[in-house]
């Protein structure tokens, strides 16, 4: 079975002008069948994570999960992976802020069934929000970035925050910050506290 990762280098090649042949042949050969938008990597890594934790092969089960470098790609994502593209089932993932992008493109005129799980704020805030802050500051503790979240809790912009809030905003001040913490959170679930968007997602894949 092709790897699914050359997959999604092929599709974002095509996406930004390359030729759709090599995206074609390893759809076919994987066999796959749908494709789960994402915004960004951190969300790949949150996805996968659970997959493996429920005992999930998405390459065999010929789902390909996509990274598409921001929602304002998503048309164009759509385009290539649905009709006309590789036809396949499109499912996506998103923030609030972006469901109009997703809305937008994942139209009813698909001829694949299309399904869109919404995240309240952000997949972090809704992994934060699972988790517990506390909880949260126990996996930073445990990664060796206690002193890191205290010295950024003494900043003067975080005073008066609540907590939940700072912790979402500390994942995003590092680069791969969020994607490191994208597996670890989901790692750090129990099994019944899954985010509904992601627990959504997983029930119709």
């Amino acid at each position: 079975m092709a790897d699914t990762r050359m997959l999604q280098d092929a599709v974002t090649d095509w996406a930004r002008g390359g030729p759709a042949e090599p995206a074609h042949h390893l759809a076919d050969e994987a066999r796959v069948n749908t494709a789960v938008l994402l915004e960004g990597p951190s969300d790949v890594a949150a996805v996968e994570t659970l997959a493996a934790r429920h005992g999930r092969d998405l390459a065999a089960e010929g789902v390909c999960v996509v990274s598409m470098g921001g929602a304002m790609n998503v048309s164009r994502y759509a385009r290539i992976l649905g009709p006309p593209g590789l036809g396949l089932r499109l499912m996506g993932l998103c923030d609030e802020r972006e469901k109009g992008f997703y809305e937008r493109a994942l139209t009813p005129s698909q001829a694949a069934p299309t399904d869109l799980y919404v995240c309240s704020a952000d997949l972090e805030d809704e992994l934060v929000r699972a988790l517990g802050a506390a909880q949260v500051v126990d996996v930073f503790r445990a990664e060796g970035e206690l002193r890191a979240w205290q010295s950024f809790q003494r900043q003067p912009a975080q005073q008066g925050r609540p907590r939940q809030q700072q912790v979402r905003r500390f994942l995003g001040t590092k680069k791969g910050r969020k994607i490191r913490y994208g597996r670890l959170l989901v790692e750090a679930l129990a099994p019944d506290r899954t985010p509904p968007p992601l627990a959504g997602l997983f029930a119709n894949l």
